[in-house]
């Protein structure tokens, strides 16, 4: 029998350090983790050798953090791809997305979208154009690996958070890597921090995006990502990931003696009405200053207008 969860408590976010540029992320992701920016950096180690992102969508805890040396890896190439076209031509990829800006129609969406640029400056300004037109920001292909996603009802194309020359700086200090995510893990030695935050395969609150997610990264993956994760922490490194709060992950993660925290977030991402609102997510670290009787769980509250972390029995 799998050992029992520890539930641990969500310690309060220490005031920002208004001394550091915020870097806002040039993309938007599904299951970005801006609100996780905005609530739980304290439970992140204070000091790191260097930071690995094995799941890197929109990098919003890389652009956060701003590490001296980094590695963000994806398996979406034309993800890598456009980091790798802003990290050495920034100025080119606005200047093509300032273009498309200019032309942006819904008959024009569609045209881009079937278009299948050759050079990387035309491929990164067309991801972010797509990405920042589509719905709700999602990238999915179809079986051919076309980006078949319709139109959404944003027209913004250029926003006033663009800084490609700071997005540009930020990429230079880490690794790029298209490839699967142990590729990136097996690189953490000692002294290095893992944020790992994967696509979400089972099912918390009825959201509608696990059927999708359940295609391109199964339970075998998961449990692959697990193992990967303990082994880099027995090499020194630092973990934090982010999960679904489901039973079969909280027990595949503290029988490798992880220690498990639920929070909540917002998500709009189902095209479903009833699929949005607050779902329960898993905070997974490899260590825990502090730590509550496993037979309780944090789970958030309405107080005032902020949510408020309160403790109560499974």
């Amino acid at each position: 029998m799998a050992a029992k969860p520890r539930i641990a408590p969500m310690p309060k976010q220490p005031p920002a350090d208004k001394s550091v540029r915020l870097i806002t992320p040039i993309l938007k992701w599904p299951g970005g983790k801006r609100w996780f920016v905005a609530r739980h950096m304290d439970v992140l180690p204070k000091q790191f050798n260097r930071y690995i992102e094995p799941f890197a969508g929109s990098a919003s805890l890389f652009f956060a953090l701003q590490p001296t040396t980094a590695i963000l890896c994806d398996k979406n190439e034309e993800l890598i791809a456009t980091y790798r076209a802003i990290r050495s031509r920034s100025g080119l990829v606005k200047s093509a997305l300032e273009d498309h800006a200019q032309k942006h129609s819904d008959a024009y969406y569609y045209q881009v979208r079937a278009t299948k640029p050759t050079s990387l400056i035309a491929k990164a300004a067309r991801m972010l154009y797509l990405n920042r037109t589509c719905f709700n920001g999602i990238y999915r292909v179809n079986h051919q690996g076309i980006f078949n996603v319709p139109r959404g009802s944003k027209d913004a194309v250029m926003l006033d958070t663009d800084d490609f020359s700071a997005v540009a700086a930020a990429l230079r200090k880490a690794e790029l890597i298209a490839g699967d995510f142990s590729d990136a893990i097996n690189k953490a030695q000692k002294g290095d921090f893992i944020f790992a935050d994967p696509p979400y395969t089972v099912q918390h609150n009825n959201n509608g995006f696990i059927k999708y997610n359940e295609k391109i990264f199964s339970w075998e993956d998961q449990v692959r990502l697990a193992d990967c994760l303990a082994a880099a922490v027995c090499r020194g490194a630092n973990v934090v990931s982010t999960n679904a709060n489901h039973q079969s992950v909280r027990d595949l993660y503290s029988s490798r003696s992880f220690t498990c925290r639920v929070t909540s977030r917002f998500s709009a991402i189902s095209g479903g009405g009833q699929h949005r609102g607050q779902y329960e997510e898993l905070i997974i670290t490899s260590s825990s200053k502090r730590e509550s009787p496993a037979n309780e769980a944090l789970r958030p509250s309405q107080q005032g207008g902020r949510l408020r972390d309160t403790a109560i029995p499974n």
